[in-house]
Order: structure tokens, then sequence, then C-alpha cells
């Protein structure tokens, strides 16, 4: 009898770690630890296939380009419309910039998204410390997905390293940015499913 309670109790412990590994399974992430070097190219991201360099000729299909040569801003570019960083307020900004997002922050459709430069005080950026930025590109499904990533700065805003994006490989579904703890149980999640593999 005992044995029976002690195989139900695993058996619905495994179909709910099967169920949540099913629904984390579309994020993709990407621990890329690129250092965006305080010049005019920066770096070149492709989003998908996880590849990066100094130049767009370098990078098929590239989506993201943070870069810039000031110790104050962060500028971004990124690939034809609708492509883009996510702007807004950020976490006490005073201007419309690239976002330094909040925790809990959706990046979807309801997201505002273009080009410019980020700053401490335009879009909320923190020196020193972890900020999250959201983001949209076109898949190689020719489809608008949502993502989100985590950029270190340093003392300025010249110093600066990517350490990951994450992405939703369903197309048109947007994506939380969770807190840091919940980042580091997601990388796991995504490492497990790799070694089933």
């Amino acid at each position: 009898m005992l044995s029976n309670r002690l195989a139900k109790h695993f058996g619905a412990a495994a179909s709910s770690a099967l169920v949540a590994g099913a629904a984390n399974a579309a994020v993709v992430t990407w621990n890329c630890n690129l250092v965006v070097p305080n010049n005019i190219d920066g770096q070149y991201i492709n989003v998908e296939t996880q590849v990066a360099g100094s130049a767009a000729g370098l990078v098929a299909g590239w989506d993201l380009n943070p870069y810039g040569t000031s110790t104050t801003t962060m500028s971004w570019f990124a690939a034809s419309m609708p492509s883009g960083c996510v702007m807004g307020l950020g976490q006490g900004g005073t201007t419309s910039a690239v976002a330094s997002l909040s925790t809990g922050t959706l990046v979807g459709a309801a997201s505002t998204f273009a080009n410019t430069a980020s700053s401490v005080t335009a879009g909320g950026w923190l020196l020193n410390s972890a900020n999250y930025f959201g983001f949209r590109f076109v898949g190689a499904d020719a489809l608008t997905h949502y993502g989100f990533g985590k950029m270190t700065i340093g003392a300025t805003m010249g110093v600066r390293t990517l350490d990951f994006v994450s992405y939703e490989s369903v197309a048109a579904t947007g994506i939380i940015v969770p807190a840091p703890g919940a980042i580091a149980l997601l990388g796991l999640a995504g490492l497990c499913g790799r070694r089933r593999r």
C-alpha cells in the first residue's frame, strides 16, 4: 500500500515536471557573454543562429547591434522593421529611449519598439549593474518573435557585456522579464532539456 502511494506521488511529481518543462520549452536562451566594445561597430548579433561579429557582413541575418563611442550613452541599431528594442522610461528614466526594464515587464505586441540610444537618465539604465532590455526580431520563419536580454553595465555606459538573450520560439508570443533567480532556473531547465536529446 505504501509503495502504491509512493508510486502515485512520484508519478504526479513527474507529470508536473513534464508539464512545467513543456511550458518553458519554447523559450530559447543563448548565454553569449559578448563584450560590446566602445566603438562605432559594437556587436552585430543574430539571436536565432547565435552568431555575433564586429561587422554586419560577418553576421548573416543579424537582428541587434548595440554600439557607441560614448561613455554616457549606448546606441542601438536593429535590422529593418519590425525589429527594434523596447522603448520607455524603464527603471526611472526621464525620456523615451531604449529602456532598462524592470522584472515582470511583458515584452510583446503592446510594447513600443524603435532604435535609439540608452543612458542612465534616458531609459533608466543602472551603472555597475545588470540591466534588462526587450527586443523583437523577424525569425527564419519570417514571423515576429519577442525576447529580452541582460546587459551588464560597468562604471560608465561605455563598459558593457551582453550576458545573454532569450526569446520565444513561438511567433507573436510575448515574453516576461523574470526575476534574476527565475532566470537562473530557466537556464538550468534549458541545460537539462539539451542533455535529454
